[in-house]
């Protein structure tokens, strides 16, 4: 596994996930049936903090703590959960931790898609037994979310809203009944205690399908939204941007914080309509500008320097990466940036080479 580029949940935090474990028996907290961890520890696990025995557990998600309690506390009931924002409030990367937390397993994992059909949410059939033999339970292949019926763990379904509306409600019978049928052979799967949905959807991205009002009533909703001020989100990408570097093992220095910073700000001030003082207006591009993609461009950035740079992250590596995150349509993000680039970042005192590296790239 040590050559894995990314382990799962489970596996790389498994000291963590051990450490919080161990605590529960001590403190003979309760645990709903099935679940790997009590919904304390679970909470713990996302938001990090320090044990009583001094074990550090590290924060996966950076945000208001009321929200994960409340989205650990749905998955104890029998509503599923749906985590909802806009692209890059790592809705993806809470919902691998959840799972992990509760079940030790994130893989049980259906990703969403204009051509995902019913078949990836419920079961297939290998053709060649089911020829040779007829509809059998020997000749059906079981979806992710069947295996996590019958073993009591938690089923992810990622981009809900980019299924087409007709496969969607291919859940409901699922999520009210705890059932799912097989008509085919007059039999069904029942869920075992512990079962539950984790869904992910946005409401900014093109392509969304919206979700029937029999759909949303079987899911609790939690919107995880975007980081609210500049510290807290130049946190989160540091650590990040960090993280990915000795994953991928790059041969260059972390980012410094100052270069984190003005990236972030960038993207802020873009997404708001408006610098950080308030004191100046900006029109704001097509896309979303998220914490994700800031992550992305210093990652790249990293890469850049690592192996066609001095090792040290500096404006001329980050610098395409800003303007290809921002200009998604070359004639209206195009001229917004430029607007941007002329009055703002030219004229901020100490930003002036990031401002000659992004006039380079942008032409």
């Amino acid at each position: 596994m040590a050559n894995v580029l990314r382990q799962h949940a489970e596996i790389q935090f498994r000291e963590e996930i051990e450490a919080l474990e161990k605590l529960d028996k001590k403190e003979k907290r309760a645990k709903p049936p099935m679940w790997q961890l009590s919904p304390q520890s679970a909470a713990t696990y996302l938001l990090g903090g320090k044990l009583a025995n001094g074990f550090t557990v590290t924060p996966k998600y950076y945000g208001d703590r009321r929200v994960i309690e409340i989205a650990v506390a749905t998955l104890a009931t029998d509503r599923a959960l749906l985590l909802i924002g806009v692209p890059g409030t790592a809705k993806t990367w809470v919902s691998e931790h959840l799972a992990a937390a509760v079940s030790g397993d994130s893989t049980l994992l259906i990703q969403g898609t204009a051509g995902t059909s019913e078949e990836a949410i419920r079961y297939g059939w290998n053709y060649a037994r089911l020829l040779a033999e007829g509809p059998s339970m020997d000749a059906l292949v079981p979806s992710p979310m069947m295996h996590a019926m019958q073993d009591g763990k938690i089923a992810r379904l990622e981009e809900l809203t980019r299924i087409p509306s007709d496969v969607q409600d291919t859940l409901i019978t699922i999520l009210s009944e705890k059932i799912l049928p097989i008509p085919e052979i007059s039999s069904e799967v029942q869920a075992e205690k512990g079962f539950n949905v984790i869904a992910t959807a946005n409401d900014r991205d093109r392509g969304v399908n919206e979700l029937s009002s029999a759909l949303k009533r079987r899911f609790n909703t939690v919107t995880l939204p975007l980081p609210k001020t500049l510290d807290d989100e130049v946190e989160i990408v540091q650590n990040r941007v960090n993280s990915l570097g000795k994953a991928l093992e790059l041969p260059s220095e972390p980012p410094a914080l100052a270069e984190i910073r003005r990236v972030v700000t960038i993207f802020r001030e873009l997404r708001d309509g408006k610098t950080l003082d308030g004191q100046t207006k900006v029109k704001s591009p097509t896309g979303t500008l998220s914490t994700a993609e800031a992550i992305s461009v210093l990652n790249n950035g990293m890469s850049l320097a690592a192996y066609f740079g001095s090792g040290s992250l500096h404006p001329t590596d980050v610098a395409a990466g800003i303007v290809g995150a921002i200009i998604k349509d070359p004639v209206q993000d195009r001229t917004v940036w430029l607007e941007y680039l002329e009055t703002v970042v030219k004229e901020r005192d100490g930003w002036k080479d990031l401002y000659r590296a992004c006039r380079e790239v942008t032409g």
